[in-house]
C-alpha cells in the first residue's frame, strides 16, 4: 500500500454479536469485568490497555495509553508518576475518561468519572509488586519532563542499578502512585452490521451511590 487514501477508504462491516438490555448486569463494573475476562480469553492484545483522557492545566485535552491495574466497586485504578503531565492535569481537573478499544471483538467501553489519588499503602503494595527493572526505571524517569538525551536517561538508570542491585528494595518515589477513577457514566459499545451498533450507557449523579440508570443510545 503506497497511498494513505487506500487505508482511509477501508470499510469493515462488523459482525452479528448483540448487546441487549436484558443481557447486561445491573452494575456496570460487573459488566465491565465480564467483558474484560472475555477480551483476555479471546486473545485481545493488552486487554487492560486504555486510552486515558484528561484536561490539562491550560484547559487543553490530551490522551495517552496506560494500563488498568485494578477494578472493583470503588473504581478503576492505574499508576503513574503523579508529577507527570497527566498527574498535573488530574490535580487541576480531577475528572477523566477511560476508553478500552477492543477492536478484535468490535467492542469499546468508555468510562467517565471523578479522580482521586489512592492512599500510600495501596501505591506501596503495587510498587513492590513490580519487577526490579520497572522500579528502577520509574525512579530514574521524571516522566514528561525534558531531558537532553537518551544517554543521560540511561546513565541515571545505571547509577540506580549500582545503588539498588537486583534483589534489593527500590523505594517508591513520593511522586509515584495510583489514581482511582470513580465512574458516573459507563458506555458499552458493540459493533453491528450496517453501522447499526448497540450502545448501552449506565449513568448516575457524580459522587453518589444511587442506583445506576440504563438507556440505549442511537449509533
Amino acid at each position: 500500500m503506497t497511498d494513505p487514501r487506500d487505508a482511509l477508504s477501508r470499510h469493515t462491516d462488523y459482525g452479528a454479536e448483540r448487546l441487549e438490555e436484558a443481557d447486561v448486569a445491573a452494575d456496570p463494573v460487573v459488566q465491565f469485568e465480564a467483558w474484560l475476562v472475555e477480551a483476555a480469553d479471546r486473545d485481545v492484545y493488552e486487554p487492560n490497555a486504555m486510552v486515558l483522557g484528561t484536561i490539562g492545566e491550560d484547559g487543553v485535552p490530551s490522551s495517552r495509553t496506560v494500563l488498568l491495574r485494578g477494578v472493583d466497586e470503588t473504581g478503576f485504578v492505574f499508576y503513574t508518576d503523579q508529577s507527570s503531565r497527566k498527574g498535573r492535569a488530574l490535580a487541576a481537573h480531577p475528572i477523566a475518561t477511560l476508553l478500552f478499544p477492543w477492536y478484535r471483538l468490535h467492542r469499546q467501553v468508555i468510562v467517565t468519572g471523578e479522580v482521586a489519588p489512592v492512599d500510600d499503602a495501596e501505591s506501596d503494595a503495587y510498587w513492590y509488586s513490580r519487577p526490579h527493572g520497572s522500579r528502577v526505571a520509574g525512579t530514574a524517569s521524571e516522566q514528561s519532563r525534558p531531558i537532553a538525551s537518551r544517554v543521560d536517561l540511561e546513565e541515571r538508570v545505571a547509577q540506580l542499578e549500582e545503588r539498588y542491585p537486583e534483589g534489593s528494595d527500590v523505594p517508591r518515589p513520593e511522586r509515584w502512585g495510583g489514581f482511582r477513577v470513580r465512574p458516573f457514566r459507563v458506555e458499552f459499545w458493540q459493533g453491528r452490521t450496517s453501522r447499526l451498533h448497540d450502545r448501552l450507557i449506565f449513568s448516575r449523579t457524580p459522587g453518589s451511590d444511587e442506583p445506576w440508570s440504563l438507556e440505549r443510545l442511537q449509533p
